[in-house]
């Protein structure tokens, strides 16, 4: 069949609306009606030249909803008509990080930046032969898309697909930097540097996680002023203004954990948030940056580490496998427990895509969503 799709074909580049072939199902796959999808600084790295794709052209969009229209052969669990959510690490359930629970860390995860399907090939074609690649082998920035049914969480359909997209990737990927990550306990002071679509969630967590403060630092005034909605005590445009509070806060410790979800994580900010955390302290670093950035980090080196016994962990969707994750934050929406009507600041129609694109660099947005019935 034909479908619409948001392809990029250099990068850094831009978005461009093009007409594809999408082949039919096969073994284990899945074609799925794209009812809504997220825009997420992921997609964006990849237009900016921040992260280097295996192969372009690539479709993009990772934080997709929409309703399964056609099943290949072999497929066990889901039924036309079923409303699903797409996962962005697609879990083989075999692998050891699998096994022990970590299905954010299957080894399948070596395919989402080459963007081929799990036997190797493509789905997607242009009209002159050449493959084209999905992003995290889901590529959610098109009208119809054929899916592995590793990469699908089959949901309830009471909640609108175009508020449950968020929870394929944004909202888990923020809370659980603050729950499962960062740890949060009852009483902590916390930082979260950052607070966009997944910065705004990590403020959700700590403060379900019972921080005694949770303190938002954004460049953009109206973050910081969202931010306070979502649960912040207090918000700052940058951790050196912040530092002053922390410090009174913490008889000059500094904070019990950081989460580091800027949309664009660069040295200099790395070092700054690790410095900002006191001894036996948490930096949660959940926002990505240039994949060929010199790894050198001001403030970091392994005296301060061993000698304040501080820790560094890194956050892949929240610490927490997606078929556990995502059933659980719906559960939260529906009673009350978990914001996300108020995280959509405005939606789009896939010709936008560029244009939610830039608002999502200039801050404008907590999140944009595409919805493909505009």
């Amino acid at each position: 069949m034909k479908t619409r799709a948001a392809v990029l074909r250099s990068a850094p580049g831009a978005w461009s609306i093009e007409e594809l072939e999408l082949d039919d199902p096969r073994d284990g796959e899945v074609l799925v009606e794209m009812v809504a999808t997220g825009l997420c600084h992921s997609d964006d790295h990849v237009v900016m030249g921040d992260v280097h794709p295996g192969h372009l052209p690539m479709v993009g969009g990772h934080e997709g909803a929409g309703i399964v229209r056609e099943l290949g052969p072999g497929v066990r669990g889901l039924a036309v008509g079923d409303h699903v959510l797409t996962a962005f690490v697609p879990g083989c359930g075999e692998c050891r990080w699998c096994a022990m629970g970590l299905q954010n860390l299957c080894d399948n995860g070596a395919h989402v930046m080459i963007g081929d399907q799990l036997d190797g090939t493509f789905r997607m074609h242009t009209d002159d032969g050449l493959d084209v690649a999905t992003l995290s082998l889901l590529g959610t920035f098109s009208e119809h898309q054929v899916f592995d049914q590793k990469s699908l969480v089959k949901i309830e359909k009471d909640v609108p697909l175009e508020i449950a997209c968020l929870v394929a990737c944004g909202v888990q990927t923020g809370y659980g930097s603050a729950t499962q990550a960062g740890d949060v306990q009852p009483g902590d002071v916390v930082l979260v540097i950052g607070v966009g679509g997944v910065g705004m969630n990590a403020v959700q967590g700590a403060r379900a996680s019972g921080a005694a403060h949770v303190i938002a630092i954004d460049t953009v005034e109206d973050k910081r002023k969202w931010a306070m909605d979502f649960g912040a005590s207090e918000a700052y445009e940058s951790i050196d203004a912040a530092m002053d509070r922390v410090r009174h806060l913490t008889n000059g410790q500094g904070a019990d954990v950081a989460i580091l979800s800027v949309g664009v994580v660069h040295n200099d900010i790395f070092g700054a948030a690790f410095q900002a955390i006191r001894k036996a302290g948490t930096l949660v670093v959940t926002g990505i940056g240039p994949d060929d950035e010199e790894a050198v980090i001001p403030g970091l080196n392994a005296f301060i580490i061993a000698m304040m016994q501080k820790r560094i962990q890194g956050a892949l969707y929240g610490m927490k496998s997606p078929r556990e994750a995502m059933p659980m934050l719906l559960n939260m929406y529906r009673a009350g427990q978990l914001k996300l009507d108020e995280l959509v600041t405005r939606e789009y129609s896939l010709d936008q895509v560029n244009e939610a694109a830039a608002d999502m660099r200039s801050g404008v947005n907590i999140r944009g969503v595409i919805r493909f019935d505009k």
